[in-house]
């Protein structure tokens, strides 16, 4: 007997997973067969070593004296570089402990030389980490975690007893470490020589932050007695310069136009003259150009990149802040739609009703009105002080954000939130 039951049948997709599967292949055929705009990508990335380093001379000759009694065993002066994003600051210190260290092995000088990136995750975020990274740069392992901090320091103090001559620690970023942990490390880093035989310690510290320094404790400041080396931006002729050098490397002959080099100079000149930026537009112009199987890179893509690049960053800026970060600033681009500016007061209020939707405590008005000044030093919103006479001053706070970019902030925040 035959069931007067329905049956579905499913459709046959087989064909059409074929069809895909083809057209895959096919795209990635042509991609590989297709002649690219781009000769050598990796000189567009700073993590490239040009042969010449420009409009850096008088850096690398000051850091190089200051270094340079390493070579005779003598303790060298501790030295911060300060500098915004994107001038030469950690270029210059790679390029000239590099050359200082093949000069050592050349003459046989024990000389140790540890570079850490304070700002990557996992590897110096906080103190315990940066010392079990220390420990393996200087040849002793430390587990990732689990020991108390004192023994991480003995294993520290037994592996640069274990050294001989002079070791220079480099740490990059070293503002956005102290932020997290404060500075008590550095005192202990600087003091650890009373108690060293046969190795001088020797800390370079590289930072975004011109005020670096002012936060600290004064007997960590006192102790440190730093050089200071400042690198000022660069200008738009500088820029071009720097992008006609790697350009020639970078790109294949007569894949810019007229005029490229010279608007991504000039945006990046704009942005505090910042190489790296200047680099990064003009490596994603390339890319972008690429993808529309077009041959030159032109004015047009450089426009495309630099629109790409800035809403990159800004969400990936607001996808690393804490939780109540991004609900602050969920709050003011929602209150921001209906108003131009939003008063500080009015942001709080309707914060803390967010914070009963999402079930999340909220925090005080003062520590929002932290997370808002955090947020407008960022530059990702704009938050101005206003003074109102008698009644005091508030801060007035709009958003200067493209629709696209305030729409993917918005849908992060409420996928993260479930709002």
């Amino acid at each position: 007997m035959v069931s007067s039951r329905n049956f579905t049948v499913a459709p046959d997709n087989s064909s059409k997973e074929v069809s895909l599967k083809g057209d895959l292949k096919s795209r990635f055929s042509n991609y590989m067969e297709k002649d690219s705009v781009f000769e050598n990508k990796d000189a567009l990335t700073t993590n490239w070593r040009p042969e010449r380093i420009l409009h850096r001379d008088e850096k690398i000759n000051n850091l190089a004296s200051i270094l340079a009694p390493s070579l005779k065993g003598e303790d060298p002066s501790n030295v911060f570089i300060y500098g915004s994003v994107g001038t030469g600051k950690t270029l210059i210190t790679k390029h000239v402990t590099s050359e200082l260290q093949d000069v050592a092995e050349e003459q046989e000088v024990d000389l140790n030389i540890v570079y850490i990136n304070c700002k990557m995750k996992k590897v110096a975020d906080t103190e315990y980490r940066l010392l079990a990274k220390l420990c393996e740069q200087l040849g002793k392992e430390v587990p990732s975690t689990g020991l108390p901090t004192d023994e991480v320091y003995n294993r520290f103090f037994e592996a640069l007893q274990n050294q001989k001559g002079v070791v220079i620690i480099a740490l990059d970023e070293i503002d956005a470490l102290v932020k997290k942990v404060g500075d008590e490390f550095l005192y202990n880093l600087t003091r650890i020589n009373d108690d060293l035989r046969e190795t001088k310690v020797s800390i370079l510290g590289i930072s975004n932050d011109l005020n670096f320094t002012e936060y600290m404790d004064s007997r960590v400041k006192s102790s440190l007695s730093e050089e200071e080396i400042i690198f000022s931006p660069y200008n738009a002729i500088e820029l071009r310069e720097i992008l006609q050098e790697r350009t020639e490397r970078g790109f294949v002959e007569d894949a810019l136009v007229d005029g490229v080099i010279s608007k991504c100079s000039a945006l990046a000149a704009q942005e505090h003259g910042d190489a790296r930026r200047a680099l990064d537009l003009i490596r994603v112009a390339g890319e972008l150009a690429e993808r529309s199987s077009e041959e030159e890179v032109r004015k047009k893509h450089v426009d495309k990149a630099q629109e790409k690049i800035e809403r990159d960053r800004v969400v990936e800026t607001v996808e690393s802040q804490p939780k109540h970060s991004k609900i602050v600033l969920y709050t003011i681009l929602d209150m921001a739609e209906d108003d131009e500016e939003v008063a500080t007061g009015d942001v709080y209020s309707e914060y803390k009703q967010w914070c009963g939707e999402i079930d999340v405590s909220p925090l005080t008005q003062r520590r929002v009105s932290g997370l808002i000044s955090e947020l407008d030093m960022l530059g990702v919103i704009n938050a101005n002080v206003i003074s109102k006479g008698r009644y005091g001053r508030t801060r007035q706070i709009s958003v200067d954000l493209s629709e696209s970019i305030r729409a993917q902030i918005e849908n992060m925040i409420e996928n993260k939130f479930y709002i």
